[in-house]
């Protein structure tokens, strides 16, 4: 039996969450600090998180489940330049006008332990279970966003089967 999107919406907000708690874990514990492009992964997830759970909880699962994928593809477009710069390394992004943007933002001033910026993006390579960090969050956001994708046609399903077995 398959499961609901609204149970489906849940087990996206837990991964999203899971994976900014390791993220805390490696900043914090490993000491690899985060990059500016790191952080806005972090946003993207936290988005997607957000946005899930309250569709999963609300019942508005459409929409929500559309916001939920508007942070998911703006996750992948982020991890996608973090690669491209992690493979260039003439490209940067340490300490630029991002890194100091991103750090005036008040949820960077008031959670500065979760959104602050100091690492080099270049830098993101150390290796967990075989994949460098971005890469890993290359794998989740590609998950997160081919979950919503399913659970959006899913509705869509349902809502046309509904449409049609009504009586005119």
């Amino acid at each position: 039996m398959l499961p609901t999107n609204r149970q489906v919406l849940y087990a996206i907000s837990a991964i999203c969450f899971v994976v900014i708690a390791v993220a805390l874990y490696l900043q914090h514990a490993l000491e690899m600090q985060p990059c500016p492009l790191c952080v806005i992964q972090r946003y993207m997830f936290l988005a997607v998180g957000v946005a899930s759970l309250i569709g999963a909880i609300g019942g508005k699962v459409r929409v929500w489940t559309l916001v939920a994928l508007l942070g998911a593809v703006g996750g992948l477009y982020t991890v996608g330049k973090h690669l491209y710069v992690i493979a260039n390394p003439g490209f940067s992004c340490g300490i630029d006008p991002m890194e100091t943007f991103l750090n005036k933002i008040p949820t960077a001033e008031y959670l500065p332990w979760l959104f602050r910026a100091d690492g080099l993006c270049t830098g993101a390579v150390d290796q967990v279970l075989g994949l460098a960090i971005p890469q890993w969050s290359a794998v989740w956001f590609v998950v997160v966003t081919v979950l919503l994708a399913w659970v959006l046609v899913r509705q869509r399903r349902a809502a046309k089967a509904h449409a049609g077995n009504t009586p005119a």
